[in-house]
């Protein structure tokens, strides 16, 4: 049996020690999950009593959901209690009608969009650890992902919400109106705050009807210049239907293309590769949409050369050259980031971040992709074996070499992943002084005692 760590909580499933041993601290980290205990309650209900009994004993608590967050947010050392919200995974209801759902914050997101579409309804939040990540974890992050050109950030898609206050206390706003200014909105001092103010339990959130299909494309193109020019063509002529412009940079398209060993859609060796959806209410009409752009993009010299998937699989092998990195993670350390900026911006960002990285570490290499629709990048940084790399101070020189150009080009350094542990020393190149007091101001009004995700975003 586990361990009795609070009293009266002997009825909520725990995880024995030898369990808790055997998982690991998250995707990213492949070390024994370190906790005091691991509860595994099933209700709002339950988790408000756990907090209770930890705000009275003075017990930090860290919340885990999919654990494939980026930022080290959900990982616990020995000595906290984790809340796993693994077992509350109910879809507790489809409105066809009013074309919402109504969820637990355990649902896996993957479970929920394929729940959604059995109803001819479409979820528009999608990323990569679809099949992993949590609703709860996404709205505590305010996840982003591939279709935020068009439906905007998960905080756009949250209608209603409940969570529990570090003191046990629950705050219930599930209505799910999409009009509703009787007084503070509530819900969104919980979205994109990391856990750090409430604990999200359950949610209603706004779906769309389902679309007959997509029409997908990949593009190479020989400059920067030339992808801004095609970013703003295609929102001209594809207007709302365009719901993914994504943009690999060669030397990822190639690492990528070569480390899954597939034949690559159009050919390697072009400084930029797009790849661009649509939304289709008519396939046919959507795929003509696409070969005019195209058509046009070629004409005036925007696209160098480019592929139109078609079929699905075709459109499936696109996205995995986008979306399967696990290559470039072959070597080790690799450090992610995530940053955003002004697409005007991006070509000089890079071109600086490149130029820092290869002077501290002569070996390195360097991969970009991201969703520069909605400015977002994503960096890959294998630092080699250069005269600083694998020291105990690698990790901050290739993160001062990430995070510091930022402040030159009014950028960020978490577009969608949030700022957890592993980015709080940088939070000042993103934020003012004053911002950062305001947000210690509200964690201490809901969290006097800095029991609930502590050391999240910042120190107290």
């Amino acid at each position: 049996m586990a361990p009795t760590l609070l009293p009266g909580l002997q009825d909520i499933a725990q995880l024995e020690p030898g369990d808790i041993a055997a998982r690991a601290t998250s995707y990213w980290d492949a070390s024994p999950l370190q906790a005091a205990a691991v509860y595994l309650p099933r209700s709002t209900e339950e988790v408000s009593r756990i907090l209770k009994a930890c705000h009275a004993a003075d017990q930090t608590i860290v919340v885990q959901g999919g654990r494939t967050g980026c930022a080290a947010g959900a990982d616990s050392t020995g000595t906290d209690v984790a809340i796993s919200l693994e077992r509350m995974n109910r879809i507790e209801r489809i409105d066809a009608d009013a074309m919402t759902a109504e969820v637990e914050a355990g649902v896996i997101l993957e479970t929920l969009q394929n729940a959604a579409a059995e109803r001819d309804l479409f979820l528009p939040l999608d990323l990569g650890a679809r099949g992993s990540c949590t609703i709860g974890g996404n709205i505590a992050t305010n996840a982003g992902g591939v279709n935020v050109i068009r439906y905007g950030m998960v905080r756009n898609l949250v209608l209603g919400l409940e969570a529990v206050l570090p003191d046990g206390r629950i705050v219930s706003s599930m209505q799910p109106m999409l009009k509703n200014n009787s007084g503070y909105d509530l819900k969104q001092l919980f979205i994109g705050t990391e856990g750090t103010i409430g604990i999200v339990t359950r949610a209603i959130l706004r779906l769309e009807p389902a679309v007959a299909g997509h029409a997908t494309a990949l593009a190479a193109l020989s400059s920067f210049e030339a992808v801004a020019a095609l970013l703003r063509l295609s929102k001209a002529r594809l207007g709302a239907d365009l719901t993914s412009f994504e943009l690999m940079w060669g030397a990822y398209y190639a690492a990528v293309s070569d480390g899954l060993g597939v034949r690559p859609p159009t050919p390697v060796g072009y400084d930029y590769y797009a790849l661009i959806e649509t939304e289709c209410r008519d396939q046919e009409a959507g795929r003509d949409a696409l070969v005019a752009l195209f058509e046009e993009a070629i004409a005036t010299g925007r696209i160098d050369d480019g592929v139109l998937a078609q079929s699905e699989k075709e459109r499936r092998e696109m996205w995995r050259i986008r979306d399967d990195f696990e290559p470039i993670l072959r070597k080790k350390p690799v450090y992610l980031f995530d940053v955003s900026m002004g697409v005007a911006a991006m070509e000089g960002y890079v071109a600086t971040a490149r130029d820092l990285l290869s002077t501290a570490f002569p070996e390195s290499e360097f991969h970009v992709f991201g969703h520069i629709g909605d400015g977002n990048l994503h960096l890959f940084v294998y630092p080699g074996q250069g005269p600083a790399a694998l020291g105990a101070g690698t990790r901050r020189e290739v993160e001062r070499c990430v995070y510091e150009p930022l402040q030159s080009v009014n950028g960020s350094i978490s577009a969608e992943h949030g700022i957890g542990r592993e980015k709080k020393p940088w939070l000042g190149v993103t934020r003012s002084d004053t911002e950062i007091a305001v947000m210690k101001t509200l964690k201490r009004a809901f969290d006097p005692k800095n029991l609930l995700n502590p050391g999240v975003i910042f120190d107290l």
